[in-house]
Parts: C-alpha cells; sequence; structure tokens
C-alpha cells in the first residue's frame, strides 16, 4: 500500500517538473534546464526509495521521531550538518562574500559560533534528559502541561517562519533554474516533504540529509576545484585579482558595512550563535543517537563539516568576483568601468556555469533544490514532534495515548503543516526571506535557548518562571522585528519604524532571561519548592543517563 502511494505521490511529482516548463512566461523564468531536472529526478527517485525501505522500519513513536535512537556519531553529524546547510547557506553566504567579502566571514563565523555551545554546554545533558523533543528536558520537572505548550508553541513559530523561507526559498531557485512555475515548485516541495517524513519519520529524514550533505559538499568542492586553477592554486592571487576587480577593492579583506552599527552586529551575532542551540530541528536529532557520547562525537563532526563548507563557499565567492565578474554573460550586473557591481543570490550557480558548464550547473542546482528539500523535512518532523508529542500526547491525553495513536496524529500533523507551507510560500513570494530565517533564530535564541539552558543548569527555575521568560522571549522577538524597519516601513509601508534595530536578541534575550529569574525567584508557592528539589535528580540522570525518574518519562 505504501508503496503504491509513494509511486502515485513521485509519479505527479515528476510529471509536473517535466510538463510544466512550456507554460512558463520566459520573462521571469530561464528556459528549461534539463541538466538540472534530470539529476533531480534522479535524487528525488533515491529519496522516494529509501522513504519505501524506511517505512518498512518506523512502526513505534521511538522509530518516527528518533530512528530507535539507532544512527551514530558520524551519520548524525552528517544529518545535523546537512539540516544546518541550507539554500540560503550556499547562495546567500556566497552572493554576500561576492558582494562583501570580509563581512561574509564575520557573518560566518557568527553562525558557526553555537557549534561549541552546543557541544560543551548541551550535547551531553540533550541526551540524557530529552526523549523525543527539547520540550522534554524544559518540563522535565516542571508543569507538564503548561511548560509543554510553551515550549511547543516557540517551536512551531520558529519552524513555520523557517518553512516560510525555504518554500520561498525553493520557489524562487526553481523559477529562475527548473523553468517551472513558482506556484508549482511550491507543490512540489510540499509534496515531497509530505512524503518523506509521513511515511519514513526520522530515519528517511535522516538518511535524505546525509545524502544531501554529501551532494553539497561535493558540488561546492568540485566547482572551488574547477575554479583555483586560474589562480595558479594561490590564495594570494586570488585576494590580489579580487580586490583589483571588486567596487570594494582594498577594503575587500576587511571589516565593513556589517560592523558599522556594532549595536546590530551584535545582536545578530547573538541571535545567530544562541538561536542554533535554540532550534528545534537541530536539537531533536540528539536524540537519535544511542547515548551522550555519540551525541558529543554528532556535533564535533558537524561543526568540521559545516567549517569545511563555510570556508569553500567564502572562497567561491572570491572566485566568482573575478571569473563572474570577467564574464558578464554569466551574471546579470556585470562589470563598469572594471569593476564588479550587483550581487544577486545566483552567484554560486553563475560561478558552476562558467568552471564546469550546464552539467555543473545543473548537478549543484538539482543539490541547492534537494538541499530545500532535505531541510523542510526536518523541520516538518520538527514541527509534528511538538504537535503530536508534546500537545496532544502530553498535554491533551496526558500521557494515555497509544504509541499507534501518537504516530498517526504526527502523520497528519506532518500533511497540516505541509499544507499550511503550501499556503504560506504562495502567499509570501514577495516577502524577503532573510528576515523570516532572522526571526527564526531571533526567536528561537529569545525563547527556546534562555528556558533550556535555565532548566539544564539553574535549580531555581519554576514553572511561572519558564512560562513569563519563554512566553516573555517569544512574543518580544517577534514585536521587535515586526516594529523594525525592515518589517514596519518597508514592508507594512508605515512612516517610521517604532525599534531602531533589525535584530531582535540583544534585546529580547535578556527580556527572557530576567523575566525567568524575577518570576522564579518570586515563587515561593509549594510546588515551586518541590521542582527545586527535584533538580538534583534530574542532575543525576544529566550527568550520567541514570537515575531519574522525571515525568517525561
Amino acid at each position: 500500500m505504501i508503496a503504491r502511494i509513494l509511486s502515485a505521490f513521485a509519479f505527479l511529482g515528476l510529471a509536473g517538473l517535466a510538463h510544466a516548463a512550456p507554460a512558463v512566461e520566459a520573462t521571469t523564468k530561464q528556459a528549461t534546464n534539463w541538466h538540472a531536472i534530470i539529476m533531480f529526478l534522479i535524487f528525488v527517485s533515491l529519496t522516494l526509495f529509501i522513504t519505501k525501505w524506511a517505512a518498512s522500519r518506523t512502526k513505534t513513536t521511538a522509530d518516527f521521531y528518533t530512528a530507535g535512537g539507532g544512527i551514530t556519531g558520524f551519520q548524525n553529524g552528517l544529518a545535523i550538518a546537512g539540516d544546518y546547510m541550507s539554500a540560503a547557506t550556499l547562495l546567500g553566504l556566497t552572493a554576500m562574500a561576492y558582494s562583501q567579502g570580509y563581512d561574509a566571514y564575520i557573518y560566518m563565523l557568527a553562525f558557526f559560533a553555537g557549534w561549541p555551545i552546543i557541544l560543551f554546554l548541551m550535547a551531553e545533558r540533550l541526551r540524557n534528559l530529552g526523549r523525543f523533543t527539547f520540550a522534554d528536558i524544559t518540563s522535565y520537572r516542571l508543569d507538564q502541561g503548561t511548560v509543554r505548550t510553551m515550549a511547543a508553541i516557540s517551536s512551531l513559530v520558529v519552524v513555520v517562519f523557517y518553512l516560510i523561507a525555504q518554500m520561498v526559498g525553493a520557489g524562487q531557485l526553481i523559477k529562475l533554474l527548473f523553468g517551472l512555475d513558482y506556484n508549482i515548485a511550491i507543490f512540489i516541495v510540499g509534496i515531497l516533504m509530505m512524503i518523506y517524513v509521513a511515511f519514513g519519520g526520522m530515519v528517511a529524514t535522516t538518511w535524505v540529509q546525509i545524502i544531501k550533505a554529501c551532494l553539497l559538499l561535493c558540488g561546492g568542492t568540485l566547482t572551488l576545484i574547477l575554479a583555483y586553477p586560474q589562480f595558479n592554486f594561490s590564495f594570494t592571487e586570488l585576494l590580489t585579482k579580487a580586490e583589483s576587480l571588486h567596487k570594494l577593492g582594498a577594503k575587500l579583506m576587511a571589516p565593513g558595512s556589517l560592523l558599522a552599527d556594532p549595536i546590530t552586529a551584535l545582536s545578530l551575532g547573538l541571535g545567530l550563535m544562541f538561536g542554533t542551540a535554540g532550534l528545534p530541528h537541530i536539537l531533536m536529532r540528539f536524540f537519535t543517537v544511542g547515548n551522550a557520547k555519540e551525541a558529543r562525537k554528532s556535533v564535533l563532526y558537524a561543526s568540521g563539516v559545516v567549517a569545511y563548507f563555510f570556508n569553500v563557499i567564502f572562497l567561491m565567492g572570491l572566485c566568482a568576483v573575478i571569473i563572474v565578474g570577467q564574464n558578464p554573460d554569466f551574471f546579470e550586473g556585470g562589470v563598469v568601468g572594471g569593476k564588479l557591481i550587483g550581487g544577486g543570490n545566483m552567484v554560486a550557480m553563475h560561478l558552476a556555469k562558467a568552471v564546469g558548464g550546464n552539467m555543473l550547473l545543473g548537478f549543484l542546482a538539482a543539490v541547492a533544490f534537494a538541499t530545500i528539500l532535505a531541510v523542510v523535512a526536518g523541520l516538518a518532523l520538527a514541527g509534528a514532534a511538538a504537535i503530536s508529542h508534546d500537545i496532544y500526547a502530553r498535554v491533551i491525553r496526558k500521557g494515555q495515548a497509544t504509541e499507534k495513536e501518537e504516530v498517526r496524529v504526527s502523520r497528519f500533523a506532518v500533511i497540516g503543516l505541509g499544507m499550511l507551507a503550501i499556503v504560506l510560500g504562495i502567499a509570501f513570494e514577495k516577502m524577503n526571506i532573510a528576515f523570516m530565517v532572522g526571526l527564526a533564530f531571533g526567536v528561537a535564541a529569545a525563547a527556546n535557548f534562555p528556558v533550556l539552558i535555565l532548566s539544564m543548569y539553574w535549580k531555581g527555575l519554576t514553572t511561572r518562571g519558564a512560562l513569563w521568560g519563554g512566553y516573555g522571549g517569544c512574543i518580544s522577538a517577534v514585536l521587535f522585528v515586526l516594529f523594525s524597519k525592515s518589517v514596519w516601513v518597508d514592508v507594512l509601508g508605515n512612516k517610521a519604524a517604532l525599534f531602531p534595530y533589525t535584530q531582535p536578541a540583544l534585546f529580547a534575550m535578556p527580556i527572557a532571561f530576567i523575566l525567568a529569574y524575577i518570576m522564579s525567584k518570586s515563587d515561593t508557592g509549594p510546588r515551586a519548592k518541590a521542582e527545586i528539589e527535584a533538580f538534583e535528580d534530574q542532575y543525576v540522570r544529566a550527568q550520567t543517563g541514570f537515575g531519574a525518574s522525571g515525568a517525561s518519562h
């Protein structure tokens, strides 16, 4: 039955890819890139086969949410890196390196800085305390119903905004590279996402992420290898030529506009750093390994892969300054007076075409689309877990739901999230996706991270403190972004911004921590005292993985 359903969905998706191009308007979309489409079909066929295989192994809630805990540290590290290396990483950061030079590297460092925090402060305790979601940890010794509801809501806010960004990015990418209509591209991504997660669960999602990460690493590395001989494999020669062509000149490799406003820069850095440690689809991956040692290995491998890839795409951006800039046919901006102009998120694709022709362009385009598919699958699974495990099984059914019932609700939740993602992806076609991603990281840093880290390390945290901190951080982060110039003025058309900065973390995170502290300290009731005393039991479990009997277990 599952095989027939997967085949039917595959046929519909592939037919849409093959036949949509003739209806595309030439003024807004490129001619159909058959290299990209064929390679994408190969990837989709492979992942659908994996989904069919995973479906036969997905029977229990542990299988669906965490692949039964049977993923190794190395495999999970690749999957985590795959979750983290989205299409925005490949396209957006390469374009940023191309247009802003050294500023892009500072930006990448802020993204990367979250990994040591996860490795040294969180990985072991996440694995020992959690079961399926990070709400298992935040509610471990606190009130199950209210705290899980708060954690689930903040998780869903992060997931939805991240999903919108990925869906809009997918539509725009395929509209440009494959010659497909935007709405058709959105439907294909949404349907494939529902198939991967609803039938294959975490097993399928993990292996899709692993394959995607390997393809992305190979594609980026191959592009760089083909480009680098033009500079005699010399980084010095690359920089010299890039500075001579770029509009920034010698300032290309010096800090620039990103650090012009120190408040915004600091807020951005905090959001990217601590937001990484609060993303629900990243945190969920720590429950797929068997023990804390494998969890630490996961972070170590993921950190190495992400660091390598960041360096590759930074060098790709610098190579594009010379190769793409000297070939105006590959880039709409071209050069004016010997100086490179323009930016654009497709710089990586133009570089691939310049050094490897349509074949490499097709491969990298297919990998970029596959990247989006894999990331939205991970997001959908995290959102489904928040709905089914935290809200339905623990809050509504109060732990009385059967495993079969919980998995069924999860699959319905995946379908619902998929439909919502399709609708929102179409509705927000013109929205700036950079600010949606920023909002997702900002909410994760302000709502999820403070309560999560306090629940792990501060015995004084109570239910009242967790609720005030979680809701306060989430609401303030959303409001700060809403009232900023980026949304209040540029999107909503108001005359002046109510909040002077574009990044919320520097302001929303302290609100979350302060509210959690004040409300916990002022909570002197008998339940609060019992929650504080229960920290010792939680501490033993966090250190060893044994000896505790938290309510979430």
